[in-house]
């Protein structure tokens, strides 16, 4: 597919509210059509809770029913992260649903510790790289942007996704790297973050952004929105093509509490 539209959500998030939030979510979609991604904040039910025991949900849930029915109802992709308990464990889940239902996840690999996130929640150890249309995608997870090793584009993909709860005061860190990861994986590099104040006091500023593999940002301010972005695929080989970086890296391997290498 040459041109891919993706649709970027970026909301005022209602603390600890799943119901009150899907509700949001359905009215700043309902005039939103023809897109091929839907993309969502971290923990876009809820905001980024250190309780997870009292908000924690299965993949059989309400909101991972929500986002397959808005899936199939916009015959798109929906992503976005959850706070799903599996297999004994509770994690910050990011999930990719197709229209048929069909569902993968990427579970957040850096547990943002100066919160005690690593205490509440299980990390993930593998990477996912998902295909839509012709299109290759890595989904990740907010703190995962601090970390360019665990984001290499190894894999050939074309787009490289934050869904994010990231602070106001760290505001020019998330700007800069989104660029930076844009740049040295020669891809398309989304970042989709909440406004607002959370629960926890602290203050949201926005900025989503589609950043292209050249590096040239667009940025989406501090007001709720939501907005659609075009991403071309010829342009992307081109560039690779005429510049090829991605030939001249390095071989590694990265040790993982479960996984001895990306995939």
């Amino acid at each position: 597919m040459e041109t891919l539209k993706v649709t970027l959500v970026q909301p005022d998030i209602i603390w600890e509210r799943a119901t009150a939030n899907l509700e949001h979510y359905s009215e700043m979609l309902a005039d939103v059509d023809e897109t091929d991604v839907i993309i969502l904040p971290e923990m876009f039910t809820t905001g980024f809770s250190m309780y997870p025991e009292k908000l924690k949900e299965s993949m059989d849930g309400s909101s991972v029913e929500w986002m397959k029915n808005l899936a199939r109802e916009k015959n798109t992709v929906v992503t976005g992260s959850l706070i799903i308990d599996a297999n004994d464990e509770v994690y910050n889940r990011c999930l990719w649903v197709f229209p048929e239902g069909k569902t993968e996840y990427y579970d957040k690999r850096h547990l943002f510790t100066m919160s005690g996130e690593h205490l509440q929640y299980a990390a993930g150890s593998k990477r996912l790289v998902v295909e839509y249309k012709g299109w290759r995608f890595c989904p990740l997870v907010c703190y995962d942007l601090r970390f360019p090793v665990w984001s290499r584009n190894t894999v050939n993909y074309d787009v490289l996704l934050y869904v994010a709860n990231w602070p106001a005061p760290r505001h020019h860190a998330w700007k800069s790297l989104l660029v930076a990861r844009a740049i040295e994986n020669q891809a398309y590099c989304v970042g989709i973050n909440r406004i607002g104040k959370g629960g926890n006091g602290l203050d949201y500023q926005g900025d989503s952004a589609l950043v292209d593999p050249k590096g040239f940002a667009s940025f989406m301010g501090e007001k709720e929105q939501v907005k659609t972005f075009e991403l071309s695929y010829s342009g992307l080989q081109q560039f690779r093509k005429k510049f090829p970086v991605l030939e001249d890296g390095d071989s590694f391997t990265l040790d993982t509490p479960n996984s001895p290498a990306p995939d």
